[in-house]
């Protein structure tokens, strides 16, 4: 069973292509026009041992925010397409990532119930770059997309880098466990017979 996906998505704001292997070995070639959110993005494959190729052009010369939602988006919408109907997997995924002097915490469930709850520490302040708000954006696009019910706790942290950093490689590690094929699991891991 092949798990990939090649998602188009071209709006006036933003032309975004991604391929997407559930089952890859961790390579990323991710461009999206801001270097941190690419950092990030190759994160969270590399942690997840996904296979990401991405493309984005968006216009930045407003600002960040309509490429890193739209991003979002589309990048949901690869992992929704690429688990199909959801036979087999685990579902289910958490994991907590150490950065310095950080600690994150990601849960996730592919209940195709999105939904978004998202701590961060109190002293986060908007910079003007990609900061926690902007974050915020991507992680909600990403839930509804893929039908993920996510949840992110940054228990503590000082600096803006390292807290996005960790969230970022526990959403991959988290994502890997939940996409991950149980062989005890007959089509799909709920009591109604549905996600």
């Amino acid at each position: 069973m092949t798990r990939t996906a090649t998602i188009t998505r071209n709006t006036k704001e933003t032309r975004i292509a991604i391929d997407l292997d559930l089952d890859g070995r961790g390579r990323a070639d991710v461009k999206t026009g801001i270097p941190y959110f690419d950092h990030m993005l190759t994160l969270f494959a590399v942690h997840g041992f996904f296979d990401l190729t991405m493309q984005v052009d968006g216009d930045l010369e407003i600002d960040a925010h309509h490429t890193v939602e739209d991003t979002g988006l589309a990048l949901g919408m690869a992992i929704a397409d690429a688990l199909g109907d959801r036979a087999g997997i685990r579902r289910y995924g958490l994991a907590v990532t150490p950065m310095d002097e950080t600690l994150a915490e990601v849960a996730l469930d592919l209940s195709n119930r999105p939904y978004l709850v998202y701590n961060f520490p109190d002293h986060r302040v908007r910079d003007g770059n990609f900061d926690a708000w902007l974050a915020r954006e991507f992680f909600q696009a990403l839930s509804v997309k893929a039908g993920m019910n996510l949840h992110i706790n940054v228990r503590y942290g000082e600096n803006d880098h390292h807290i996005i950093e960790g969230v970022f490689k526990s959403l991959g590690r988290a994502l890997d466990q939940a996409v991950s094929i149980d062989p005890r699991i007959e089509g799909v891991r709920s009591t109604k017979g549905v996600i």
